[in-house]
């Protein structure tokens, strides 16, 4: 009695788990029939994706309501909470589901996955990492469609520090980061540990830029992005952009792009021309500057424009 008990429970449990992954993983063709489309972005983390007062609002957020409209469907948001790294973050929302996050309507399945995930790192060594073994490690997802170029940056506060030529300033000055982040390791590390002392690990930049208005840090580093909403959102001649650059730091400017499932390219490519548009004809811009945050195309297009400047 208790083995058939327990051997039907655990055909319902194979036939919900079969029957979610026939669900949430949806092609090209089935995201047009469905009339809506399901896009992630990242939750709490301004100014590209954030709530307020319970309203999506963000550059991501407006970026995913053109790419709706302009396939003719209606928006559903995939909020994502980061996870330790950006390989969990593609497995946990793009191509497989973390077994924790269940849909409320049915316990035995995952949630939706999203169909198109925004602002992931796009980088062609990346996407073709290999394991220890020689298997790609991301071999579920496929990486495209840059739409904007990001990198660091440091906003000082003038009545602390006249500018910010170097960053051996910060020997003797504090600066404040988000932990766990590039700028967190870097200046715990950078100038043989000399600025270690000197560094103050925030749970975010919006804590970071308060402390710094508070007295608390002399400077604070970010994603420029990051730093411009702050300075918008502070309107203040207090706070100033640094010109200093990061000296054995590594990679200091990257292009942002999105993620598909490896399966479903020919929604990425839908949505690439979307986003090649809105580039070229001035609408990606404009969302940027709504935000006050400053707009610089992906590489591929600064390449682009040089090579007909130069042939004109």
């Amino acid at each position: 009695m208790l083995r058939n008990k327990l051997l039907t429970l655990l055909i319902s449990l194979m036939a919900g788990l079969l029957g979610n992954e026939q669900a949430f993983a949806r092609l090209y063709d089935d995201v047009i029939a469905s009339g809506y489309i399901r896009i992630g972005v990242y939750r709490d983390f301004p100014p590209y994706s954030w709530e307020e007062q319970g309203a999506p609002r963000g550059i991501d957020v407006d970026i995913a309501s053109r790419i709706a409209n302009e396939l003719g469907l209606s928006l559903q948001l995939h909020w994502i909470t980061p996870d330790e790294g950006l390989e969990d973050d593609l497995r946990n929302n793009v191509w497989r589901g973390h077994y924790l996050d269940k849909d409320e309507d049915n316990p035995l399945a995952m949630k939706q996955l999203a169909d198109v995930m925004l602002r992931v790192p796009y980088d062609k060594a990346y996407a073709y990492k290999q394991d220890s073994l020689g298997y790609l490690i991301n071999e579920f997802v496929v990486m495209m469609a840059p739409y904007h170029e990001e990198r660091w940056q440091i906003a000082y506060d003038t009545r602390r520090l006249e500018s910010v030529k170097t960053l051996a300033v910060f020997q003797y000055e504090p600066i404040g980061v988000e932990i766990d982040t590039v700028p967190a390791f870097y200046f715990t590390a950078a100038l043989n540990g000399r600025m270690r002392d000197k560094t103050h690990h925030y749970v975010n930049p919006r804590a970071a830029f308060d402390a710094m208005e508070q007295g608390e840090v002399a400077a604070v580093m970010a994603m420029r992005s990051e730093i411009d909403w702050l300075l918008k959102r502070k309107s203040s001649p207090r706070f100033q952009l640094a010109e200093n650059s990061f000296p054995t730091m590594g990679k200091q400017v990257w292009d942002v792009g999105i993620a598909v499932r490896e399966t479903d390219r020919q929604l990425g490519y839908a949505v690439e021309s979307i986003l090649d548009a809105m580039i070229r004809d001035g609408r990606m811009q404009r969302i940027f500057e709504h935000y006050g945050v400053r707009f610089t195309a992906p590489s591929f297009y600064q390449v682009e424009r040089e090579a007909a400047i130069n042939a004109n």
